[in-house]
C-alpha cells in the first residue's frame, strides 16, 4: 500500500492597503481605504476567509497616486492586534532603518502577539525618496549588498548573544538583544525583486522571495534558479508570486473591470512609476529588473499582477492557482479592487476550490 505524500497547500497573502490609492494606477472608484478602521475589518475578513498572511508597504513619499502613507511596522501591529491567527510581514527598507532598531521593533512586536510578526527587506527602487531624506542612494548591486548585511545581522542579533559582525554597511561588538522572538530560529525574512542580484541574495540569506506577476513558464526560470543556488547553499527559499485577482461570477465580467481598470488609467503617474523602476533595473549588471518586460498595461498595477492572470470566474482562477503551485510557486500574493468584498468573495468561492484541487492530486499521487 503507497504512504501518503505529505500535504503542502499553497498559502496567501494579501497586499496591506496601508498606502492610499489602492493597488493600481487608475481612476476607477475603489471602496478600498487606506484608513486603521479599514484595515481591521479587512485583516479580520481575510483571516476569517483563510489568508495566512498580509504584507504591509513601506512608502515616505507621496506619488503614483498613493497621497498619503501609513508606516508599516507600526501598522502591522496594530493589525496583529486586530486578529488572532493572521501573520503580517512588515515591510523595511533598509537606508532609513538599521538592523538594530528593525530587530529590536520586530522582536518585542513578535513577543506581544505570540509570534506572529515576519519582515520583507526592500532594497529599493525610488530614488526620489533617499534624496528627499537625505540618504544615499547606491548602485543596484550596493543596494542587495546592503540588505544581504542587513538581513545576516538581523538573524545575528535575534539568534545569538555577544554577537559580533563587520560588514562593510554594519558592525555589531559583542551586542546582546533581550528578550528575543518567540520564532524559531527567528522571524520569517521576506525580500522581492528579479534581478540576478536579488535571486543570489535569496539563495544565501532569506527565507521567502517574492517576484513580480507573471505567467507559470514566466517564473519557472527564476524559481529553478533560486533553488539550485540554494540548494548548493544547503539552504532551501520559499516562493511567492504577485497576482491582482479579479473573481467575477463571469469570465466576461472579470474582464470588463479589468478593462474598465487600464481605461481609466492615469497615464503621467504610469509613465512616471514605469521611468523610476525601469531605470532602477537597467542599473543592475545584467540590465534587467523586475519591471524590465512590463507594458503600460501591466505597469498599472504595481507589481505586474496583471500578469498572473487570476481574472475569470472562481474555477478558472483556481486551477491558474494550481498551475503556478506546479511550477514552484509556494505563496500567492494577492491584490484587490475592493478589498473586502472581494477577499470575503475570494475566501468563499476561490479558496474552497483551490483546497479541493489539491485534494484531488494528493489522492491521485497516494
Amino acid at each position: 500500500m503507497s504512504q501518503t505524500p505529505p500535504r503542502a497547500d499553497i498559502k496567501f497573502a494579501y497586499w496591506v492597503p496601508n498606502v492610499s490609492g489602492g493597488l493600481v494606477i487608475s481612476k476607477i472608484e475603489q471602496r478600498t481605504s487606506w484608513d486603521i478602521d479599514y484595515n481591521r475589518r479587512l485583516a479580520q475578513t481575510a483571516e476569517r476567509a483563510g489568508f495566512e498572511y498580509a504584507l504591509s508597504q513601506i512608502r515616505f513619499t507621496a506619488g503614483y497616486g498613493a497621497e498619503y502613507q501609513h508606516e508599516s511596522v507600526s501598522f502591522s501591529h496594530a493589525l496583529l492586534a486586530a486578529t488572532t491567527t493572521l501573520k503580517v510581514i512588515a515591510a523595511i527598507l533598509p537606508g532609513p532603518w538599521n538592523p538594530t532598531l528593525a530587530a529590536k521593533q520586530l522582536a518585542t512586536i513578535d513577543q506581544l502577539t505570540n509570534g506572529r510578526i515576519a519582515v520583507n527587506i526592500v532594497s529599493g527602487w525610488f530614488r526620489g525618496e533617499f534624496t528627499a531624506v537625505g540618504l544615499p542612494w547606491l548602485d543596484h548591486d550596493e543596494r542587495y549588498r546592503r540588505s544581504e548585511e542587513f538581513i545576516r545581522a538581523l538573524k545575528g542579533i535575534w539568534t545569538q548573544d555577544n554577537f559580533n559582525f563587520r560588514g562593510d554597511f554594519y558592525r555589531y561588538t559583542d551586542y546582546t538583544l533581550r528578550p528575543k522572538p518567540l520564532q524559531q530560529p527567528h522571524p520569517e525574512i521576506f525580500q522581492g525583486g528579479s534581478s540576478r542580484a536579488a535571486r543570489d541574495m535569496a539563495a544565501r540569506v532569506s527565507d521567502w522571495y517574492f517576484t513580480n506577476g507573471n505567467t507559470p513558464d514566466g517564473i519557472k526560470a527564476q524559481i529553478d534558479d533560486i533553488r539550485a543556488k540554494a540548494a548548493k547553499e544547503g539552504r532551501s527559499v520559499k516562493i511567492g508570486v504577485n497576482a491582482f485577482v479579479i473573481a467575477r461570477d463571469t469570465e466576461e465580467e472579470a474582464q470588463r473591470v479589468l478593462t474598465e481598470i487600464i481605461a481609466k488609467a492615469d497615464p503621467e503617474a504610469v509613465n512616471a512609476f514605469g521611468h523610476e523602476v525601469k531605470n532602477a533595473g537597467k542599473a543592475s549588471p545584467e540590465g534587467e529588473g523586475n519591471w524590465a518586460k512590463s507594458t503600460f498595461e501591466d505597469l498599472v498595477q504595481y507589481n505586474d499582477g496583471f500578469r498572473s492572470n487570476l481574472i475569470g470566474t472562481p474555477q478558472q482562477i483556481a486551477e491558474r492557482i494550481l498551475a503556478l503551485k506546479d511550477v514552484g510557486v509556494d505563496l500567492v500574493l494577492t491584490g484587490f479592487l475592493h478589498f473586502i468584498e472581494e477577499v470575503e468573495y475570494f475566501g468563499d468561492r476561490v479558496l474552497p476550490l483551490v483546497r479541493e484541487l489539491e485534494e484531488r492530486r494528493l489522492q491521485k499521487a497516494a
